[in-house]
């Protein structure tokens, strides 16, 4: 081989340095090509981050819907007239309240205040029972004050679905003696259960025939608006007083027949420490002192 051919030490460090710039300059285009694309790393960062703001938005919703709009109504501006803490639909002359264990000891001197109030109690319904066994602790002593005091009195019974309908009639019927001037029997049903429409009508219709038949006065059917409009939109139900159940509305929006409305569950009365409904009655004080029972109807225990 020639001299021409061979490489001097000059020309392989020449080669040498030209290998190393060739080197960086591809891990440079390496990197820069790195650089275009996301690694695991960063994606996993921006679905964690889209999770956390989708569950925050599903959250705020949620607490929205439950928790917020079915009271939005607690903070609207009152047009009308408050009274009771809370804005009081005016165009109503006859007022009450119904109360149960929860309420505990009431003040009943401060209670006969609110007779001569801007909004005047007249009427109070009392739970009496619930189901086949459970008596309302402060039942009898709540009834017989409510006569002495001077309200028109009247005794609800909670139904139980599932449990046996002819025995929660007879509990309700050995616990509650109705006298001249009470109001009718009230069932009270806010609950299905596992019933279905059909067997939860059937126990109702049971309860209503029993109470009927002993005090002799159609009792009165208590239900919130949307449970009634979903189970028991029944015209077998027409011929009962109503009382609807149906909160934070300026205006009632059933379309059928009801005799009381209880319109919220925070009032705020003289003589009851706890939150208490509000109902009025779809009427004159003459009507509903004419729905009570007259003598010869009222019934003693068994």
């Amino acid at each position: 081989m020639s001299a021409s051919g061979r490489k001097t030490p000059a020309s392989k460090g020449k080669a040498s340095a030209s290998k190393g710039k060739t080197g960086t300059a591809r891990r440079r285009t390496a990197a820069k090509g790195a650089g275009k694309g996301h690694t695991p790393r960063d994606l996993s960062v921006w679905v964690r981050s889209l999770l956390i703001v989708g569950i925050v938005l599903i959250f705020s919703a949620g607490f929205y819907f439950f928790f917020i709009r079915p009271y939005a109504y607690r903070w609207k501006p009152c047009y009308g007239m408050k009274g009771y803490g809370v804005c009081m639909p005016c165009s109503f002359e006859v007022h009450g309240i119904d109360i149960s264990h929860y309420q505990g000891e009431i003040d009943w001197e401060a209670l006969r205040a609110a007779q001569t109030a801007d909004f005047p109690i007249r009427f109070i319904f009392m739970k009496a029972t619930e189901g086949g066994d459970h008596g309302d602790g402060m039942f009898e002593r709540n009834f017989g004050l409510a006569r002495r005091y001077g309200f028109i009195r009247g005794a609800y019974h909670y139904f139980v679905p599932g449990t046996d309908a002819g025995k929660q009639a007879d509990f309700f019927i050995r616990t509650v003696q109705l006298e001249e001037g009470d109001l009718p029997p009230v069932l009270d049903v806010e609950t299905a259960g596992k019933s279905t429409p059909e067997t939860l009508i059937t126990g109702i219709k049971t309860w209503m025939d029993a109470v009927e038949a002993h005090y002799g006065v159609k009792p009165i059917l208590y239900t919130p608006y949307k449970f009634k409009k979903r189970y028991l939109d029944d015209a077998l139900f027409d011929g009962y007083p109503y009382w609807i159940a149906h909160y934070y509305v300026d205006s009632v929006r059933y379309e059928g027949k009801w005799d009381f409305w209880q319109h919220t569950d925070v009032g705020q009365v003289p003589g009851i420490g706890q939150e208490v409904d509000l109902d009025v009655f779809r009427g004159s004080l003459e009507e509903l002192q004419a729905m009570t029972l007259p003598a010869d109807t009222a019934r003693v225990r068994p």
